[in-house]
């Protein structure tokens, strides 16, 4: 089959470019998706995060190679594997990083569109904000966002302790200030998830011109010498061809350069040691590599008030029957932004997620009791690492060498060290006396600096934030420019996280729906398409 678009990948970003480029009726759009629906209840209703852990069909399961500066250990690193990819298993925060952030990626790209007030616009655009519409907010796009219905007295007591810790207090993290302590907005409309492909893609499926095949595990990209002409996929077990005029990978930071990678465009001395084909040599594929490392600080509650303990039966029909209750809380209910002693600019370079419960490898180690966690990670990280080969072989993973703590300055360690050090500091006050049990992580015996030290090394983790891997700018080793066209070919974008050239200070679902709003707005203006391509 022939299309106008194949996009590959129906996460974040694939599910955002389906449905607005779908609205265009004379232009045929072909959307794969290596995983299947998002029909689990788990998916939608917000608490279900819990349980998604171990549902390991709808997730990638990646883990990382041996971190050499994090005591040899391999991280896990869930990606979602389903309609509407990550955005469909995260914890919905949504937040979009600070204006700098963007300012530094148009002059990277040399495209002012990249910059904050064009970058604002396409944010609110996309955003159906229930607190209205504003100067920094918008109102009736595709995109629920909203504040939680249910709040956990833990949570209260951590914003109350972040304030008289010194920190201040913040309504809104995309407002005019992002640095403070306060409630996250959401990802959701009625209390339950709004994903892209609940806000973008399930309000386009009746259309003609869109077809989706889930269980379509795309192997290359087809070139015609300089010129991408289709996509070789496996749906259901089946070799299938697709042709198109763009083919626009989705895939996120791990699968769009690995999928580059497999189709012969990337670094040549490594594809060929791979016996891969060169079919066009682009240096920083897979390169670039960036992730928010993230240090938590566990305390036990000697009150049973956390959600370690829930009814599982009755939160649910809760929320079947209400939408309200526990069932609606996203667990990382509130949190903030900081300038740490070591901050360089005016940005913040930490961020913290409160949750009431206690958290320990990602939720997959069970402690006994109640308890809380506070997650602290570094915004602005100076490590890069990169992506590699293991196998010619599609269905094989790619090796992910993230090199956390690798800055070889000590900057980044410095910083988990500085998150671990003010999140002792707000459990230490009074909001907190009602509760406060004995501190699990790091331990009461671990005070000094090198056992600090090495607290973060044993026990740092992802908080799923990996971007940089098919970078964006105009030097010679970029691998797209401002138009997210690959550099040196035709008829093929790339359209995900992977093409930020530095990560935003903040979660990176909310930035990889902008990326895609503005891929859209490119390609229908290409082809003359002036209407609004939004859903309702």
């Amino acid at each position: 089959m022939t299309y106008d678009y194949v996009i590959v990948g129906a996460g974040s970003a694939g599910c955002v470019l389906a449905g607005r480029l779908s609205a265009d009726p004379t232009k045929r759009v072909l959307l794969l998706e290596a995983g299947g629906r998002d029909w689990h209840p788990f998916i939608h209703m917000p608490a279900g995060i819990a349980k998604l852990v171990n549902t390991t069909w709808l997730n990638w399961n990646c883990t990382t190679e041996p971190e050499p500066n994090l005591d040899g250990r391999r991280l896990w690193w869930p990606r979602g594997k389903v309609l509407g990819g990550s955005s469909s298993i995260n914890a919905m925060c949504y937040t979009r990083g600070a204006p700098g952030d963007y300012d530094e990626w148009a002059r990277v790209a040399a495209d002012s569109r990249w910059s904050w007030q064009p970058v604002l616009e396409r944010f609110k655009r996309s955003e159906d904000n229930e607190r209205g519409a504003d100067a920094w907010h918008g109102r009736g796009g595709p995109l629920g966002v909203a504040d939680l219905r249910h709040r956990n007295v833990l949570s209260e007591a951590f914003i109350d302790a972040a304030v008289a810790a010194g920190h201040v207090r913040n309504t809104d993290f995309n407002g005019a200030h992002q640095q403070g302590v306060g409630w996250y907005q959401v990802t959701q409309r009625n209390g339950a998830r709004c994903s892209t492909a609940r806000a973008w893609l399930h309000g386009a499926r009746h259309r003609r011109n869109l077809v989706v095949h889930t269980h379509a595990h795309a192997e290359r990209v087809l070139l015609a010498g300089t010129r991408a002409v289709g996509v070789d996929y496996r749906h259901h077990g089946r070799l299938k061809r697709a042709e198109g005029a763009e083919i626009i990978l989705c895939g996120g930071a791990l699968n769009s350069p690995h999928l580059l990678m497999l189709s012969g465009i990337g670094p040549a001395d490594h594809l060929r040691e791979q016996g891969v084909p060169v079919r066009h040599a682009s240096p920083d594929v897979g390169a670039n590599l960036q992730d928010h490392l993230d240090i938590c600080t566990l305390q036990r509650s000697t009150r049973a008030v956390s959600y370690d303990r829930t009814n599982d039966v009755a939160v649910a029909l809760e929320f079947l029957l209400h939408r309200r209750g526990v069932g609606t809380s996203n667990i990382a209910e509130c949190g903030g932004f900081v300038r740490s002693r070591f901050a360089e600019d005016d940005r913040c370079d930490l961020q913290f997620h409160f949750v009431p419960a206690l958290l320990d490898d990602h939720g997959r180690h069970r402690l006994e009791g109640n308890g809380y966690t506070l997650h602290a990670c570094a915004l602005r990280p100076r490590s890069r690492g990169r992506l590699r080969l293991k196998s010619t072989d599609p269905a094989q993973p790619v090796a992910i060498q993230a090199n956390y703590l690798g800055d070889g300055e000590g900057h980044d360690l410095r910083l988990m060290i500085e998150g671990v050090r003010l999140s002792r500091e707000i459990f230490a006050q009074a909001a907190f006396a009602p509760y406060r049990g004995d501190e699990i992580f790091p331990g009461i015996e671990v005070e000094d600096e090198r056992a600090l030290e090495a607290f973060v090394r044993r026990k740092a983790e992802t908080i799923y934030h990996p971007v940089g891997t098919c970078r964006m700018g105009v030097d010679a080793d970029a691998v797209v420019d401002s138009e997210l066209r690959v550099h040196g070919l035709s008829g093929l974008r790339v359209v995900d996280a992977s093409i930020m050239p530095t990560l935003p200070g903040g979660n990176t679902n909310a930035p990889t729906i902008m990326i895609a709003e503005h891929a859209a707005d490119l390609l229908l203006a290409e082809s003359g398409f002036r209407a609004e391509a939004r859903l309702a």
